[in-house]
């Protein structure tokens, strides 16, 4: 019993360890993006940088993706501070021609810490501006609606979403950006993310990213004719 105990407490230490090592979780697309080319003639490529919802829509939709110059990057659990770190290796370095960001709900969630909305959107602010500077156009969706997170209740994610896609929607307009509103397009009359859309509703099903991907089609076509 002793020994399985100990087995258990060095698996715990070593799980940690290794996260804290690798907190923004480099190493999960490094061997990817090595595999990945420069961009051919005319190929108007596009990073989707996020976390669960995500890397869920090429797991749940993969026919969205499939022939496309589209490059799928979400994390699962990842927060914006995360993503941030990872943004250089994960965005910039694929030499896109498009990114579309959506993040902050693991924030509001807490999953990596208290974060406040001004925290937030400065970490998006800080990628939005990273990819200006080296000639990406940038696409900052709307966070999806959520009534309430099953892994952390009663934090009024309802409220603070709200008021978060309020800052970004200005800081987007104010900049030069484009704002992609999957919020007003799917919410309901709590401020939720209905079932029909997402079974746990937060998570999109093939429903959810049916209503997201003509929304963002139009937004990337549209980010390609900026000057």
């Amino acid at each position: 019993m002793k020994l399985s105990i100990a087995l258990f407490v060095l698996t715990i230490f070593t799980m940690n360890n290794s996260f804290s090592q690798d907190w923004p979780n480099l190493e999960r697309f490094s061997e990817d993006n090595k595999k990945i080319g420069p961009p051919l003639a005319g190929e108007n490529r596009v990073v989707f940088m996020g976390n669960s919802i995500t890397i869920g829509w090429i797991n749940t939709r993969p026919e969205f993706f499939k022939g496309k110059p589209y490059i799928n990057r979400g994390i699962g659990g990842q927060t914006t501070p995360q993503m941030l770190l990872r943004f250089r290796q994960d965005v910039i370095d694929l030499k896109p021609k498009v990114v579309v960001i959506l993040a902050g709900t693991n924030d509001i969630a807490g999953n990596t810490g208290p974060s406040s909305l001004e925290m937030i959107v400065d970490n998006i602010k800080s990628m939005a501006e990273l990819a200006t500077t080296n000639g990406i156009k940038v696409i900052i969706s709307s966070v999806l609606p959520a009534y309430d997170y099953p892994w952390r209740p009663g934090l009024n994610p309802n409220k603070k979403i709200p008021a978060l896609n309020s800052l970004l929607k200005e800081y987007t307009e104010a900049n030069g950006h484009i704002y992609l509103d999957y919020f007003t397009t799917m919410v309901d009359d709590r401020n939720g993310l209905p079932k029909k859309y997402a079974e746990d509703e937060v998570h999109p099903t093939a429903a959810g990213y049916a209503v997201m991907e003509p929304m963002v089609e139009a937004a990337i076509q549209k980010a390609l004719l900026q000057n």
